[in-house]
This record gives C-alpha cells, structure tokens and sequence, in this order.
C-alpha cells in the first residue's frame, strides 16, 4: 500500500464527497487572550468525522468499478467506521457488513443495525475484528474499508481541516486525537506548512508516541476509557509516515484527564463527547500542550456516539 498522502489528496477528497456531508461549524469559546475554537466534527453524520474518509473511499471505488452492487462493503471497526461506512453504503445503495469486537457499546451496535449493516461480533479487540473483516472481503469480494489506514479514509478526513482553515484562517495550532491515525494524518497534511498539529492519545492506547520513539510503528496494550474508539493497537502506516514529515506535537493523557475534560466540555458547552473526542480537549493545559499566549487553537471535537446517561 501507497502510504504518501498529500494536501493534493485532501483536496481532491473534498471534491468528491461534496454534497454527501455535512460542513461542520466552529464554536468559538476562547477568551481574552486564550482564543479557543472547537471544530464541531460530533455534529457530522452517523456522529464523527468517519463519515468523510467512508463516503470518499466508496466514491473512489465506484469511480475505480470495484464496489460490486451486490456486495457492497466491508469494515472492522469498534463502532465509529462501521457507523460512517453502514451510512455511506445506505447512501449509494450498497450492503454494508461491518465487523466489531465484542467490547464494542450497545449503543453503537444498536445503531449499525439501524442503519442497515450486517454486525458480526468477534473477538475483544479490533485487532481480532480486522482479521475477520479481511478474510470476508477475500472470500465475498466486497470493497474493504480500513477503519483509519487507507489513502482515500485519511484524506477525506483531513478534508475537516480546510474548513478550519476557511473559519479561522489565522489559526496557529490543531489539536486532534489520535487512534489508528487517518484523522491526524489527513489534518496533518491538509495542513502542513500552514498551521502546528496537536496529536493527543491516551496513556492507554499509545500508539503513535510509541511510533515515534520506536522508530517505526509497533503493537501497543490497549485499555482506559477511549478504548472503544481510540482503541487500535498500532498506529498506521500512513500516519507514521505523516508524523515523520511533519513533526507534530506528542501528547499524552490519562483516563483521569479525559473524564474530566468530557465532562467540562458537556458542563461549559454542551457538547456530548465521546470519550475519544474528548482526548483532544484534555491535551490543552497544564501536563499536556500549553498553547502561548494569543496562540489561535482549534480543538476538533470528533465524535459523540456516547451513552449521554453517563454525561
């Protein structure tokens, strides 16, 4: 596989799935001296930003003519690409089967059925789910959808970026979270050269910060409460290549700090993040990036299918 993706992609990406999602807003929510934006990604369809990197990889094929009709598309996912993928594949009438691990949240289950994907559950780990879902496309020849490292899934993610740049142009720095990493490596190169890119992971899921230090991508334990969505157990390809052109700043978080930061995000804003999306707000402050003063900082709020009883 390609591992070079470049601002060109992005673009192009953009193109393609215009008109299939939505143009998220940002919340400004800084103040004197501290601006602050949040990049509104939860408001995206099926819930995150997964939606752009779903609807850009099945365009591509079908332009490619692999996307059979008849056997549509498949993916493994703790919940939030199967989400984007079951809605993509609805929207160009195609199946949908969509492969989660047991530890995957009801809600999110309830919700792939409700959209029409085949769930099959197996294994504890994405890890387990991924190797099912490639043999399936092996055997039944349905496009496979990566949840987070193919060219075409992290370009169309890095497509939230130029929106930002077009909200705030003068923005300095954008801090996202970070699992497989298609969304870092699609902002990140979206936006090289233009602004500084954040990478938050927890402490739990480490994937890229090992990466770095490692020298190249490596398999990580995986726990703590962002599992279900930041829960890869290596990062990428395509992101580690990313990270190794364009030097983002590593941070790490622990379950203590996504807590709270979901919920002061919930108690100032109200916005319903996810544990994962949360992750990105955690990293600002004290321990984790502390932005100079007057920096611009956009934090991009990318996913609430949460459970909003525990809010």
């Amino acid at each position: 596989m390609d591992t070079t993706i470049t601002g060109q992609d992005v673009s192009a990406a953009r193109e393609r799935i215009r008109g299939r999602v939505r143009r998220t807003p940002v919340l400004e929510v800084g103040e004197p001296g501290r601006p602050r934006w949040l990049k509104c990604e939860f408001l995206q369809h099926t819930g995150t930003f997964k939606a752009r990197g779903a609807f850009n990889r099945l365009l591509v094929a079908a332009q490619e003519g692999s996307l059979d009709p008849g056997r549509g598309v498949v993916t493994a996912s703790g919940g939030n690409a199967g989400l984007a993928n079951a809605h993509a594949a609805a929207a160009l009438g195609v199946p949908a089967t969509v492969f989660v691990p047991l530890t995957a949240p009801a809600v999110k289950v309830a919700r792939l059925r409700g959209l029409g994907a085949d769930v099959r559950l197996v294994g504890r780990q994405y890890a387990e789910a991924y190797e099912a879902a490639v043999e399936f496309s092996a055997a039944r020849g349905a496009v496979f959808a990566h949840a987070y490292d193919q060219p075409e899934i992290a370009a169309g993610a890095g497509t939230l970026a130029l929106e930002v740049l077009e909200d705030v142009p003068d923005v300095d720095t954008v801090v996202v979270a970070v699992g497989g990493g298609g969304l870092f490596a699609g902002v990140a190169v979206a936006l090289e050269g233009r602004a500084r890119v954040v990478a938050v992971e927890p402490e739990g899921a480490p994937t890229l910060h090992r990466a770095l230090a490692a020298g190249g991508p490596v398999d990580v334990e995986v726990s703590g409460v962002a599992a279900d969505s930041l829960g890869a157990r290596r990062v990428g390809a395509i992101a580690f290549d990313v990270a190794r052109r364009t030097a983002p700043v590593s941070v790490l978080v622990d379950d203590a700090r996504i807590t709270a930061a979901r919920a002061q995000l919930w108690e100032r804003f109200r916005v319903a993040a996810e544990h994962g999306a949360a992750a990105a707000w955690a990293g600002l402050g004290a321990g984790g990036y502390e932005p100079a003063p007057d920096e611009r900082v956009v934090v991009v709020v990318c996913g609430a299918n949460t459970d909003p009883s525990t809010l």
